[in-house]
C-alpha cells in the first residue's frame, strides 16, 4: 500500500482561535459551529478524558458519546511544540485515516485539533495480555507497517533525529537549572539525572549496536500503550490513536515500545513484561499480517520469529532510553497533573537479561552474564526508573 507521507498533505479546515485550557467550553463551541452547524448549543456535553498524560482531550456529543458525529478535540500540553512535530502529526493522521486505519481529522486551531471519535473503549491492561486481544493488536500493527511511502520517495527512521533533538533539550533544561542553582518542584533535581555527556554517550551507543541489526524501517505509531489503542468488542477490532509520535521508523522498535508497556503507567510492574512464550505468539500473528498487507507469501517460519524477536528485544532498550529522556523534558514543561519527576529520577533497578530480554536475575544480587542460544554476545543491562513506565537501559555489551 502506498501512503502520502512526504507529498502535499490534504488542505485542513484551521480555526485562528486559541481555546483556554481551564475554561474551554466558549472556545469549543466556536469551532464546533463550523463543524456541526445543526447542533443546538444548549444540547451539546462535553466529557473530559482522563486517560493522556500530556494533553487534555475533550468529547462533544448530542444524545451520546457512542454516537456518529462526536468530536474529540485536543488541547496541546504545554511547550509540547518543543518536542512534537505538529504539521507532521496532522499528515500522520491524513495518513492513518486513508488507509482505514484511524479516525478522521476535522479541523486544526492554535492550541490544538479536532477528529472524529473513534467507537469502542479504551484498552485495559489486563486484556493485553488475553490472546484474542493480542493477536488483535499485533495484526493492526502490521497492516499499519505495511503501508508504504510514495514512491521513489525516500525515509529515514524517526529514532535518532527524535532522540537527539531530545538530548538538546535536556542540555538545555540541564543548564538552565544549573544557572537557577535550585532545583523547583517542576524540574529534575541535577543530582538525580544523568549528565548530557553520560546521555549523549549512551545514544551513541544504542545507534552504533542496533543500526547493525538491519531492522526494516516501516510506518510506526512509536506510542503504543494501552490507553492509544481503542477496542470495539462488538466489532472484533482494534485502532490505533493519537499520532504524535508516528513517523517511519524501525519496525522493532515499534513492536518492542509496545511490549515495554506491559508493565502499566502508574503503577509499573516489570515483571508484566511479556514473557518469551507470549511474544513469539505475538510475533507470528504479526508477521502473519504483516506479509499479507505486504502482498508477500504469508507462511511465516520458526526462524524468522527467532530474528524479529531477538531484534525487538534489543529495540525496546532503545525505547526505554527514549521515553527516560521524554520524562525528562516533561517534569520540566508539562502542566500536567502527572509525577514525572518520580517516573524521570526513580529508584534503581538491577536486571540481568538473555538477548531475549527474559529476566534471568532480579534485584541487587543479579551480578551475572548470561547468553542465549548463541546468538551473539550477552548483554548486561542496568535499568533505571528513568523513564516512567520504561526503564532506562544502561548497557554493557560484553
Amino acid at each position: 500500500m502506498d501512503s502520502g507521507p512526504g507529498g502535499a498533505r490534504n488542505q485542513l479546515l484551521h480555526v485562528d482561535i486559541h481555546i483556554d485550557q481551564l475554561e474551554p467550553r466558549c472556545g469549543i463551541l466556536d469551532i464546533l459551529r463550523r463543524l456541526r452547524p445543526h447542533w443546538k448549543a444548549q444540547d451539546i456535553q462535553m466529557k473530559r478524558f482522563t486517560e493522556g498524560i500530556t494533553n487534555q482531550l475533550i468529547g462533544c456529543y448530542v444524545g451520546s458519546l457512542q454516537e456518529p458525529g462526536c468530536v474529540l478535540v485536543r488541547l496541546y500540553g504545554r511547550m509540547t511544540e518543543l518536542y512534537v512535530n505538529r504539521e507532521r502529526e496532522v499528515e500522520m493522521f491524513q495518513v492513518f485515516h486513508a488507509h482505514g486505519c484511524g479516525p478522521q481529522i476535522y479541523c486544526s486551531f492554535q492550541n490544538g485539533i479536532c477528529y472524529e471519535f473513534v467507537r469502542g473503549t479504551v484498552l485495559d491492561d489486563e486484556l493485553l495480555r488475553q490472546p484474542s486481544i493480542y493477536r488483535l493488536i499485533a495484526a493492526e500493527m502490521g497492516r499499519i507497517h505495511s503501508i508504504q511511502p510514495n514512491r521513489g520517495l525516500h525515509v529515514e527512521p524517526l529514532l535518532w533525529t527524535k532522540m537527539s533533538h531530545f538530548l538538546t533539550l535536556v542540555q538545555s533544561s540541564i543548564n538552565s537549572s544549573a544557572a537557577e542553582q535550585r532545583c523547583t518542584k517542576s524540574t529534575v533535581a541535577l543530582r538525580e539525572v544523568p549528565s548530557f555527556e553520560t546521555l549523549s554517550a549512551e545514544m551513541e551507543s544504542l545507534k552504533r549496536h542496533l543500526s547493525q541489526l538491519d531492522s526494516p524501517i516501516v510506518l510506526c505509531h512509536n506510542d503504543l500503550l494501552t490507553k492509544n489503542i481503542i477496542y470495539n468488542q462488538e466489532e472484533g477490532m482494534v485502532k490505533f490513536i493519537d499520532y504524535e509520535y508516528a513517523d517511519y521508523n524501525y519496525q522493532a522498535f515499534d513492536i518492542g515500545n509496545h511490549f515495554n508497556e506491559f508493565a502499566g503507567v502508574n503503577d509499573v510492574n516489570y515483571s508484566l513484561y511479556p514473557s518469551r512464550e507470549l511474544q513469539r505468539d505475538w510475533l507470528t500473528a504479526y508477521l502473519e499480517s504483516y506479509k499479507h498487507n505486504s502482498g508477500c507469501e504469508v507462511t511465516v517460519t520458526e526462524a524468522e520469529v527467532t530474528q524479529l524477536y531477538i531484534q525487538v528485544c534489543k529495540f525496546s532498550l532503545a525505547s526505554n532510553f527514549f521515553w527516560g529522556l521524554w520524562a525528562i523534558l516533561q517534569s520540566k514543561y508539562s502542566s500536567i497533573d502527572f509525577d514525572f519527576q518520580r517516573s524521570a529520577t526513580g529508584p534503581q533497578l538491577h536486571f540481568d537479561l538473555d538477548l531475549g530480554g527474559n529476566v534471568i536475575q532480579r534485584g541487587a544480587e543479579a551480578q551475572r552474564h548470561y547468553c542465549s542460544h548463541a546468538v551473539g554476545p550477552p548483554l548486561h543491562i542496568r535499568l533505571s526508573s528513568l523513564a516512567g513506565p520504561h526503564a532506562s537501559a544502561r548497557r554493557l555489551l560484553l
